[in-house]
Parts: C-alpha cells; structure tokens; sequence
C-alpha cells in the first residue's frame, strides 16, 4: 500500500479566459512548471502566435486550436503542436474550444511496491486541470503532471448533455520537435505485431510517412536533451503509436483500430480519459531509465496483500530445445524431463520452473498453431504427471509457472485460474495476443484482475509495450514486447548493438522478459543460429552483465543445466537478485554501450555492456556507502574476442572513492557484485 507522505492540494480559484487575456487578444498559456523548476508545460488556446516555434515547416494548427509545449531549462523542447480527439460522425473535440477555468495542485508522496527497480517510489508533480467548451456546448478537459523527469497529459471527456457516446477514429495529438532530432524508431509491420524487431537510428526528418513506429519512442535534441515519447494509463481504450507529422520534424499520434470497425479506435461513454501521453525527459538518456514516471501515472494497488508477489529467477525448458545431454531418458514434454530442470532450479537457488508450451491437451494436432491456440488449460497430456510434478516441485522448494495461448485463457480463465492456486501455480506466462486495439487492452485488464483473485503472477508474451499498469496489478510482473534471446535460434538479431539499445528504449516503458542466461556464447564469425543447443551472440561477461543491465523481476535462466555445470561465471548468476532497491545508470549511449549499477539491501550490482567495438568504460563508484566493500569481477578475458565463453574472475577491495577501469572487447561486458568487506 502506498504511504503519503504529504499532499498538497493548491486549488487556484478558476481562472476564466478573460482573466488570461494577452495584448494580442488571445488567452495567454497556462503554465505548469516541474517541482525543481526545470521543465514547464504550456498550454494554449486561439491561434497559433507568430513565431511561436523555431522550425521553419511548422504547419499552424486550425484557428483557434489547442496547443501546448514543452520547455526544458529554458529552451523550447517540444514546440506548440496540436491537441485533440477526431470523433467519428461529428466535428472534432478541440478546434473553437476556449478555456471555462483552471485548477492547479501539487502532490508530493512515497510508495512501497513489492518488485521492480526501486522498492519505494516518489511521487511529486505540479498538476494542471484544464475546462474547454465549443460553440455546440461539447466540453472537454484537459490534465497536465509536470515531474523533474517529465511530463503527462490526457484528454477528459466529462458527462454532458451534448455528448453521451462517443466514437473516436483518431487523436489529433501531436509531438512537434524544436530542431531535427536523432530518433531511435521501432518500425512495425501494423498494428497485430507482437512488437519484435531492432530499433533504428534516424533523424526525425527522415521518418518515413508511411511507417507505424511503436512506443517508447527515443529522441536526443542535440543542445536540449533527451525526450522518450511513450504512454501511461491505458484502460478502456486503444493503444497508441507515432506517424510522421506534417511538419518536418513532427510526428504525430496514431490508434490502432477496433478489429471489428477498422474506421474506430475507441467506443466509450462519458465520461471518460484518455491514456497519459507522456514525454520522459532529461539531460542524458540514462536518466529516462532511472524514471519511474510510467508507474506514478497509473492507480495505486487493488492488491492489498502483496506478499505473494515474490520476484525471481527461472528455470526454463523451452529456449534450449529442452536440452539435457546428461540424462538416460528421452527428454521432450514429460515429467521426467521437467523434474530435471525443476532438480537445475533447486539446487541453483532459483524458486521458480517454467513449464512451456504443449503440457494441455488439445483437441487437434493439425499443427503447432492449432496445438497452441486451441488447448485446455484444465488437463494434461498424459505424459506429464502434474500432480506428481507439483508433489516434486514443492518437495524440492520450487513452484512452476505454466505457458498458454492467450485464446486458451480467454475460454477458460474462469476455471482455470481457480484449478492453478488448488495446484499451488506461481504464474502463467500468456502468449500470442499481439494486439492493443480497444478490446485487447481490456482483456488484459481482466486477466490481471482474475489472477490476483487466485494468487497468480503474469507475464505477458506477444505483447504489446508495458504502460505502467504493474503499479495497479503488481501481480503483473514482466511481459514481453521485445525482440529477445529466442531469436538466436533462428538468426542473428539480438546482439550486442540491440542489448545495447533496449535499455533506452523499450525498457523505458517497464521490465522487459528477454530470456538472457545463453552460456554457448560465440562472437560473429563462429555464430550460428541454430534450434537445439542454441549459441549466445556476445561474450560470457556480456550474458552475465544482462542479469543486471535488463529489468524483470521473473528472470529466465535460459540455457539448459549442463551447460552451467562447473562454470565459475554461473555463480554471478545464482547471486544477482531480480529486484532492486535503487538504480543508478553510470554511462552510455543506444547502439554503443551502458553501464548499470542496481542497489539490493547493502550490495551493489553492476552490469557493462558493449556494443562490436572493443571499449574501456570509467566506472565511479561513488554511490557506495562508508567503509570497505569487495568488488567481485567477472570480465572479458584477453581472448574472448575470439573465444567469447572466456572470462576472468578477480577481487578487489574497493570504496566510494574508487573508480574502475572496465575494460570489454568487441561484443562484451562485465559484470561486478560489489558487497561490505566481512562478508
């Protein structure tokens, strides 16, 4: 539950238009500014004033229009770009609107929650709540959050006698880029896409018209700073993505449509509100990371008793072909099988064993897209023995997480989920949905809800991007919605370049599930992709240094026991936690390299990565405490260009005086455990 530490509510008396009235006849903005001064939010009504952006192709909006801007330390970030809702059948919600009054208000209070990067979580922002009416009576709101790492807003439609129902088609929503900026884009092939594939670097000037970019979306205005436009708060609604704008360096928003009226994305009643649009600001794009912004704009927990939310890592029987090169038996979906991987996950230290797809009977066989997609989730192939797996499992101090085929949920989550506790289930991993139009958004909702009624965790695969609604159902743990480790097993895609990259862009919007733990590890000329056995792309300091550098508090350990037999470098893995206290992003850049330093209790974890270039990084660890720690090493060894399963173990005594030297060869890492001396 979140503790209030203090609420300030600073309710200005209404500030109606003629009391904001400029020398040109135009209202003057409402302002709200961050608690420490450096970002403000405008927001305009009436025409766009001249000059009022610094970009030359600044197509003015409707006359009359609402508008807002960004300002961070002085300089115009985001410049005036258009606002509003395209409501199918009628005029547009924002053209001819004018201001009916404002409020403004300030919160300031700290939260527990029970996984993630951070243990507690401050909540501190400046609010604004805008009133607007048109000629026809039609009102519509707007709210602003201003916080010292960014800055959110939504549209309210309240209830009102000139509109009850409302079909929205599109948001008039608009991102207009001071100068040309340097833009790391998802491209997606539409809007059903399970949101996997590498992210690119453009200038947003050479965005492509006709390209459906997914959200976090990652910008650097060289002499500005650092903005990630993403989403908050998504219920009852459609998910959104980016388009290139009119303007040179626009772009704007787009909704993915309802499946069953492609010409709608959203049918609600009044009232209701939009998700958050949220701009993540700061000077250096490490700070994005360490934001937690996305939570802070969502409700607070339903669940009151979280204690059963334990994060942690897994064993997991699917990425290496279910390998188990040590056993007599024929392995595959049975339990013989899984009771060696759930003997890997005990006697590792882990709590938890997935068990992946084709353990439910199915009523077809035609292929492995029926098997999936058409399987009851509330019986068991007869070659695995559940009861006998559970009975094992819980013997052994491990409970299991089950696959399922979204549709399979969908049938039978009512019986199901209540079947999945009686069993003593940790959590189900959904898969497939790649959607977020209106109706998918919502079954999300309802899977959440329905399994923290029965103790149960998610995590969502074939997903789409992560809007912070873990705050509001911590049961919700990690999702996917990221091209992962799984790649490698048919190409080579997910390497050093794109584990360099999802830090700053797809791990903006929350944890991501990218499966790390390969110990086949192969630079590129011995790299082949393969299905069995799969090989990892990158040094073995590079996959230990993902433990710590990517964010999920259900961490897969993917590769198969043998493979970890013996091997000094698994012990980092058996020691990382999968929760935080505090994080603390030290350097980097997308594309070229990061270093992460994540506080558990007194220890610190620190994690380097390096993209193909061969890189010695300074690492200050000014963050510890007083008195003596040891750092416990595992680097790139001096060969691991060329053997990339080389890498050293060293100890060293270090204070928050000492700055290391991490060196990492082309495609490596380093991976540290730093803890008191004594210890």
């Amino acid at each position: 539950m979140s503790h209030l530490r203090s609420t300030l509510l600073c309710l200005l008396a209404l500030c109606t238009a003629e009391t904001l009235t400029a020398q040109t006849g135009d209202t003057a903005p409402l302002k709200v500014t961050s608690p420490n001064g450096q970002i403000v939010f405008l927001l305009f009504e009436g025409h766009a004033a001249k000059g009022a952006t610094d970009h030359e192709a600044f197509e003015a909006p409707a006359p009359s229009s609402l508008r807002y801007a960004v300002e961070f330390r002085g300089k115009r970030m985001i410049a005036e770009s258009s606002l509003g809702l395209e409501a199918a059948g009628q005029s547009a919600l924002g053209p001819g609107m004018r201001n009916m009054g404002a409020e403004t208000g300030s919160t300031d209070q700290t939260y527990a929650i029970p996984v993630g990067k951070t243990s507690s979580v401050r909540d501190h922002y400046n609010s604004l709540h805008a009133d607007y009416e048109d000629a026809a009576g039609r009102k519509l709101g707007i709210e602003v959050r201003v916080y010292d790492d960014g800055a959110a807003f939504r549209y309210i439609v309240p209830d009102q006698p000139a509109l009850k129902q409302v079909r929205i088609a599109r948001e008039n929503t608009e991102f207009a880029f001071s100068k040309d900026a340097t833009t790391y884009p998802l491209i997606l092939d539409g809007y059903q896409s399970s949101w996997e594939d590498e992210y690119q670097e453009r200038q947003v000037s050479g965005l492509h018209g006709d390209w459906l970019i997914g959200l976090p979306f990652l910008t650097e205005e060289p002499g500005f700073g650092w903005v990630a436009i993403t989403e908050a708060g998504i219920y009852n609604y459609a998910g959104m993505y980016l388009r290139k704008g009119k303007g040179r360096f626009d772009v704007r928003a787009d909704l993915s449509p309802r499946v069953d009226e492609p010409g709608v994305a959203v049918e609600a009643t009044t009232p209701f509100s939009s998700p958050w649009r949220v701009l993540m600001i700061g000077d250096e794009p490490g700070r994005l990371i360490e934001s937690n912004i996305i939570l802070n704009l969502n409700p607070p927990s339903k669940i009151v008793d979280t204690s059963w939310i334990k994060a942690g890592k897994s064993a997991w029987d699917w990425w290496s072909g279910q390998a188990a090169p040590s056993v007599t038996f024929k392995t595959g979906m049975n339990t013989a099988t899984m009771k060696h991987y759930i003997d890997f996950a005990s006697e590792s230290g882990f709590p938890y064993m997935l068990i992946d797809a084709g353990w439910a009977v199915a009523p077809t066989r035609n292929g492995p897209e029926d098997y999936e997609a058409l399987a009851d989730i509330t019986s068991v192939v007869p070659e695995v023995d559940m009861p006998e797996l559970l009975r094992y499992a819980k013997e052994k101090n491990v409970k299991l997480w089950l696959w399922s085929h979204w549709t399979s949920v969908d049938k039978y989550m009512d019986q199901a989920f209540p079947l999945f506790e009686k069993w003593g289930i940790a959590g189900v991993k959904i898969d497939f949905m790649n959607r977020d139009d209106q109706w998918m958004v919502d079954f999300y909702h309802r899977v959440v809800e329905n399994a923290a009624a029965h103790h149960l965790m998610i995590d969502f695969h074939g997903a789409y991007k992560p809007d912070g609604l873990r705050r509001t159902w911590p049961n919700l743990v990690t999702r996917e919605g990221v091209m992962g480790k799984e790649y490698l097993k048919w190409s080579a895609r997910t390497g050093p370049v794109h584990n360099t990259t999802l830090p700053f862009t797809r791990m903006l919007a929350g944890p991501l599930d990218y499966t790390p733990g390969a110990f086949g590890n192969s630079n590129r000329e011995n790299f082949v992709p393969r299905n069995f056995m799969p090989m990892g792309l990158g040094t073995r300091a590079h996959e230990l240094a993902l433990f710590v550098v990517l964010e999920s508090p259900f961490m897969m350990v993917s590769d198969y026991p043998e493979h970890y037999k013996g091997e000094k470098a698994f012990d980092f893995i058996k020691q990382v936690p999968a929760t935080w206290d505090e994080v603390r992003v030290l350097n980097g850049r997308p594309m070229k390299n990061i270093t992460i330093a994540r506080r558990s209790g007194t220890d610190w974890f620190v994690g380097s990565l390096t993209n193909w270039d061969e890189r010695t990084v300074k690492v200050p660890l000014s963050f510890l405490g007083e008195g003596k720690y040891v750092a416990e090493i595992h680097a790139d060894a001096p060969d691991a260009a060329q053997e990339a399963t080389h890498s050293t173990f060293t100890k060293l005594t270090v204070d928050k005086n000492s700055v290391l030297d991490v060196h990492m060869v082309s495609g490596g890492g380093n991976a540290i455990w730093i803890h008191p001396a004594g210890r």
